[in-house]
């Protein structure tokens, strides 16, 4: 069985841990080298206990140096930090930049969001992202823009749960595209591993929830965008078509991301039956190993899906208000954010998808 050997960059911070506890489990991945900031010269135990076969792999400064020489390496770090370092990392190994450096194909987008240097678009570490569609009406996906390359970038976790939910609809012209509305149900860590704002203290959090990011500031907003134009078979320069309103409201819950994605049915939805409309979402996920379509009125909970890779969807129709919903719920730890980078790893690596990885939730 070949063996590759594993360096993760951001080690001590909540993605990068759910990395080390996917691959600590990966048949064919060998983690060597952890790397972090302020705990460097600490013994991995010390932060990740729930990790024993890690425990004894001491923090090492997240250089160059330290990060190359590996088959894999991973950067788990905030947004900035890993352009600038990706640039000096081996062109042989295979990076997946799990933080916003490398996902938006757009300058004018990162400029409008994030600011600072602009870097180049890697390969998007969404395997089901569709693509639009091939002549004889399959949709084609982004799986495969992700064998053999070498740069990956990962998607934001509420990119993947809104993508997920309403990819379908955009694919096959079912909602009106400029009136697209997201609300999502987030747990406290998607909010990372800091104390930047006040309501991350538990007296605060708890039994409370609080919306953030509002007013068409998130700055997932343009990745979903970018999606959308896709699904739709566009360009991501044409993603000013599809409008959203997207809002995040953390809630009292360590992981999870439940997503409500909702928009005006168009005249061909409208003529659609109800069953026609599942229909879609059915199709779209035919086969998908991950992707599970709740069987009719079963709605998704975010307590199904902890620790896996599996996103429950559902969709409905509003007959009244002439909408149509569709719901995800992920973990944004592992669906999210690590186990959707190691499904996207694995492909580039031609391994089977799924290796390390479980469709079996953590309930209740």
């Amino acid at each position: 069985m070949t063996q590759y050997t594993v360096a993760v960059a951001g080690a001590t911070g909540y993605a990068g841990g759910e990395a080390l506890r996917i691959l600590a489990a990966h048949p064919n991945m060998r983690v060597t080298c952890v790397a972090g900031h302020s705990s460097v010269g600490d013994k991995l135990g010390k932060h990740m206990p729930h990790i024993p076969q890690l425990a004894d792999l001491t923090v090492e400064d997240t250089t160059p140096e330290v990060l190359n020489g590996h088959d894999v390496i991973i950067l788990a770090l905030p947004h900035g930090a890993s352009g600038a370092l990706a640039a000096q990392l081996d062109p042989n190994s295979v990076v997946v930049d799990l933080g916003a450096d490398h996902r938006l194909e757009e300058k004018s987008a990162w400029d409008d969001f994030y600011g600072g240097d602009f870097y180049e678009h890697w390969a998007y570490g969404m395997p089901e992202l569709i693509l639009g569609k091939a002549a004889d009406g399959s949709y084609l996906r982004q799986r495969d823009n992700l064998k053999g390359v070498k740069r990956i970038a990962g998607p934001g976790c509420n990119v993947t749960g809104t993508t997920l939910a309403m990819q379908p609809g955009i694919a096959e012209g079912l909602v009106e595209p400029d009136g697209l509305v997201a609300d999502l149900v987030v747990g406290y860590s998607g909010a990372g591993k800091n104390l930047k704002r006040t309501n991350l203290l538990a007296a605060e959090a708890f039994g409370s929830a609080v919306p953030y990011g509002v007013g068409g500031t998130h700055r997932h907003i343009p990745e979903i965008l970018q999606n959308f134009a896709h699904a739709a078979g566009l360009t991501a320069d044409q993603a000013g078509r599809f409008k959203l309103g997207f809002t995040p409201i953390l809630a009292p819950m360590a992981r999870g991301i439940l997503s409500t994605v909702s928009a005006p049915l168009t005249a061909k939805a409208a003529a659609m039956s109800d069953a026609e409309i599942r229909s879609v979402w059915q199709k779209a996920y035919e086969g998908e190993h991950f992707m599970n379509l709740l069987p009719e009125g079963v709605l998704p909970a975010t307590g199904n899906i902890i620790g896996s890779n599996a996103a429950h969807i559902q969709v409905a129709v509003d007959r009244r208000a002439g909408r149509l919903l569709a719901f995800s719920a992920i973990d944004n730890l592992n669906r999210g954010t690590a186990g959707q980078a190691v499904q996207s790893l694995n492909i580039a690596l031609g391994l089977d998808e799924s290796t390390g990885l479980t469709t079996i939730g953590v309930a209740p």
